[in-house]
C-alpha cells in the first residue's frame, strides 16, 4: 500500500508539472501579450517596451515559464496586472467561497443522491424507479441557468423566501454567506443528484442480481442484512469516483452558477479575468482548479484502493 501511494504521488507531481506547461503554452498561445491585454487602447510602442522589460516579457518563454513556475512553488503566483493586487490574495478569499458553496451542496447532493439511488434500484421498473429516474433525466437535461432561473422566479420573486442575488462582500464571514447560498446550493444539488443517483441505480441493480446475493436470498438471509451488508458497500465502490468528478466540477465547474447568483467564488473571478484580458490572474486560477482536480482524484484512487483490498492487491502486481 505505502509504493502504490508513493506512486500516486509521483504521478500526481508529473501530472501537475504538465498540466502547469500546458497553461503557460495555452496562455502564451493567446494573441497578443500581457503587456498589450493591459495597456489596451493607450499602448503605444514606448509604452509596450516599458512594461515589457518592467515584467519581463522580453524574456524567452521557457526562462518565464520557470520563473513563474518556481515563484507558484513557493506560493507567489504574480500580480494581477487589471486589478493591481497579488494574485494569491485576489484568489484567497474567493476560493473560500467557492468551497462554501460546494461543500454545502455535496453534503446535501451525495446522501441525497445514494438514498434516491438505493431506493430506484430496489424497486427497479416500479413507481418510485419510474419517477425518481424520470426527476433526475429532467435535472441532466436542463442546463443549470435554466434551473436557476426558476428557481430564483420561484423562491426569490414569486414567494420572496430567499435573496435573489448575493449582495455580501467577498471577505464577509462565512455566517453572512449561508443565507444567501441556499438557491445555488438547491441549483448544484439538483444538477449533482440527477447524475450520482443513476449510477448508484445502476450498481445497486446489478449487486443485486448477482450470484452470491440471490444465493443469500435462498439461504433465507434477511433484506435488511442483504442490502446494507453486502448488496450496498459494493455498490457504493464504483460511486466513490463519480462523486470525485462531481465535487471537481463543483470547484471548478461552477461558473455560470455563481454568475446567475452574482456569487464572490472563484469561478466567477475565473470568468471576470477572462474578460479582462487578465492572463496573470487566469494562469494562477488555472493552476489552483489543476491542484485541486489531482488533489480529489488521488484521494479517490487511494480511498477505493483501501476499500477494494482485491484492487490493491492487483495492482500491486
Amino acid at each position: 500500500m505505502i509504493s502504490l501511494t508513493a506512486r500516486r504521488l509521483m504521478l500526481a507531481v508529473v501530472t501537475l508539472f504538465i498540466i502547469s506547461l500546458i497553461i503557460f503554452v495555452g496562455v502564451e498561445a493567446l494573441p497578443g501579450d500581457m503587456a498589450t491585454a493591459y495597456l489596451g487602447q493607450f499602448a503605444t510602442p514606448e509604452s509596450l517596451k516599458a512594461l515589457r522589460e518592467e515584467f519581463d516579457l522580453d524574456a524567452p518563454a521557457h526562462e518565464r515559464y520557470f520563473n513563474w513556475l518556481g515563484n507558484a512553488i513557493r506560493g507567489d503566483l504574480g500580480e494581477s496586472y487589471a486589478r493591481h493586487k497579488p494574485v494569491s490574495e485576489l484568489i484567497g478569499y474567493r476560493f473560500r467561497n467557492t468551497v462554501v458553496l460546494s461543500t454545502a451542496a455535496t453534503l446535501v447532493g451525495v446522501p441525497l443522491a445514494i438514498v434516491l439511488g438505493i431506493l430506484a434500484g430496489l424497486t427497479r421498473d416500479k413507481w418510485p424507479d419510474v419517477t425518481v429516474s424520470t426527476v433526475s433525466i429532467a435535472g441532466m437535461t436542463l442546463p443549470g441557468f435554466v434551473t436557476a432561473t426558476v428557481l430564483i422566479f420561484i423562491f426569490a420573486i414569486r414567494l420572496e423566501w430567499f435573496p435573489a442575488i448575493t449582495l455580501v462582500s467577498t471577505n464577509a464571514p462565512i455566517s453572512e454567506l449561508l443565507p444567501n447560498i441556499v438557491l445555488p446550493v438547491i441549483t448544484l444539488t439538483i444538477i449533482m443528484v440527477a447524475h450520482i443517483l443513476r449510477l448508484v441505480r445502476t450498481n445497486m441493480i446489478d449487486v443485486m442480481n448477482s450470484d452470491y446475493v440471490q444465493m443469500a436470498q435462498l439461504k433465507g438471509v434477511p433484506s435488511r442484512r442483504i442490502v446494507f451488508g453486502h448488496a450496498l458497500p459494493n455498490a457504493m465502490l464504483p460511486t466513490i469516483n463519480i462523486v470525485a468528478l462531481t465535487i471537481i466540477w463543483l470547484l471548478g465547474g461552477v461558473a455560470i452558477i455563481e454568475t446567475v447568483f452574482n456569487y464572490p467564488g472563484i469561478g466567477r473571478l475565473m470568468v471576470d479575468a477572462i474578460g479582462d484580458r487578465d492572463l496573470v490572474l487566469v494562469q494562477g486560477i488555472a493552476l489552483i482548479l489543476a491542484i485541486v482536480v489531482i488533489a480529489v482524484n488521488l484521494v479517490a484512487d487511494l480511498l477505493t484502493l483501501v476499500l477494494n483490498p482485491r484492487l490493491r492487491t492487483a495492482r500491486g502486481h
